[in-house]
């Protein structure tokens, strides 16, 4: 009996562990799943989840469409990417917590966004994100400033956007409330400063520029007389401003490196076109 007992026992431990060897191995995801707690330190700074309702004001104010390419700095859980990618972008986050990038990844696979929405481990500082039409960030101010210097070498016409927190002395373009947040939006401006000359139907032209970020000033000699300019703007690399006593002439250009090129109006004559260059 016992030897028959010993038997049965042996068997159907058999068919238990054969049983158990036939269920599905459980998936990183079911054997651990990262939970990120509000608070929790990082790299640069603790991790707080940027609201829904922020988040849209944040892509609303840069106007983010399918034809942008969002780069998120610091992109914790991945929700701003995300949520540009649901607009249509192709979105990037940058992440040195290598948890939250592998949990950002399953979120936008959740969501059905991994063909525009993709994430990186890597670090903000290091990391080149010159190609992004759209800046996110939701940095520490002396952050902001250490990327600073970065951010004004991008391509003039980038846009900038911050949850909470300024870029000290370089003004925002746009700033608007969203809940609890401040949010701030800038365009990176072009380099302007310095003395553009040309030779049009008035004879020479001289232009001088001097620059503070997006706000500049100057004046206009035409044949050796000064005027000052009014109504000046810089908006990414499009300059326009005007200029004249009598007859008030309008200027409009694109800025590309040492050259503008745009046209000039005057009253209701048509408008010619206008070059001028970097000295």
């Amino acid at each position: 009996m016992t030897r028959n007992r010993t038997l049965i026992i042996t068997f159907t431990l058999t068919l238990v562990m054969s049983s158990l060897a036939l269920l599905p191995a459980a998936s990183p995801q079911q054997q651990k799943q990262y939970v990120p707690q509000v608070g929790q330190a990082g790299k640069d700074v603790i991790w707080v989840p940027t609201p829904e309702e922020t988040i849209a004001a944040m892509l609303d104010m840069a106007k983010v469409t399918p034809n942008d390419y969002v780069i998120d700095l610091g992109s914790g859980d991945g929700r701003i990417v995300i949520a540009a990618a649901k607009r249509g972008a192709r979105a990037l986050g940058i992440e040195y917590n290598l948890d939250m990038v592998e949990l950002s990844r399953s979120n936008a696979q959740k969501e059905g966004v991994t063909a525009k929405a993709t994430f990186e481990h890597g670090d903000i500082f290091e990391r080149d994100f010159s190609e992004a039409t759209v800046l996110t960030m939701y940095l520490l101010p002396d952050l902001n400033m250490k990327l600073r210097p970065k951010i004004l070498e991008m391509k003039p016409g980038t846009r900038v956007v911050t949850n909470s927190f300024t870029m000290d002395d370089w003004e925002p373009d746009q700033t608007t409330s969203a809940g609890d947040r401040t949010v701030y939006f800038w365009i990176v401006p072009a380099k302007v400063a310095g003395t553009w000359a040309w030779t049009g139907t008035s004879g020479s032209a001289e232009l001088t520029l001097k620059q503070s970020f997006q706000k500049i000033e100057g004046s206009l000699k035409i044949n050796g007389k000064e005027l000052p300019l009014k109504n000046v703007k810089l908006e990414g690399a499009n300059i326009s401003f005007s200029a004249g006593d009598s007859t008030v002439q309008q200027f409009q250009g694109a800025v590309s490196g040492n050259s503008i090129q745009g046209t000039i109006k005057a009253g209701n004559s048509p408008a010619t076109k206008w070059a001028a260059t970097r000295r």
